[in-house]
């Protein structure tokens, strides 16, 4: 459903992840393997009807994967795949602009040598310096962990 004269990827991403329950839940799958139930209380007010489903959509987008740990009944848990924590990256981003706007402090993710949290910002490998208004602050682009 792409729209005029925007940029077709966003689209694309936004047609895949862009509603609340798709960007909650894979924001919780970040820090590792859910079950439903455990999904069920980290994704708060999310239907269990709504939460199937967009799983599903979820694994027929190749973001999640679904790993059966008992078969009789049938049971899931869900990890992130490769291009789920692509994104799940793209979401911290996403939420320490959030905490930003309203001056709230976030735990984000820290370089893994000196402690200090990174920043997701562009960085041209051409000219060798970051891409944006902060590239006198770094030479170099951080190790990520």
């Amino acid at each position: 459903m792409a729209r005029r004269d925007t940029d077709p990827h966003l689209d694309l991403a936004l047609d895949r992840i862009g509603d609340r329950w798709t960007l909650l839940i894979i924001h919780a799958l970040m820090t590792g393997a859910r079950r439903f139930n455990e999904l069920m209380a980290d994704v708060e007010g999310i239907a269990p009807n709504i939460l199937t489903k967009r799983l599903r959509q979820l694994e027929v987008d190749a973001l999640v994967v679904a790993m059966p740990y008992s078969q009789k009944p049938l049971r899931l848990e869900y990890t992130l795949t490769e291009p789920g924590r692509e994104l799940a990256a793209a979401l911290e981003s996403l939420s320490a602009w959030g905490a930003r706007q309203t001056g709230a402090t976030l735990d984000r993710t820290r370089h893994a040598t000196c402690g200090t949290p990174v920043e997701a910002r562009p960085w041209c490998p051409t000219c060798n310096t970051w891409a944006d208004a902060n590239a006198d602050a770094m030479e170099e682009p951080l190790d990520w962990i």
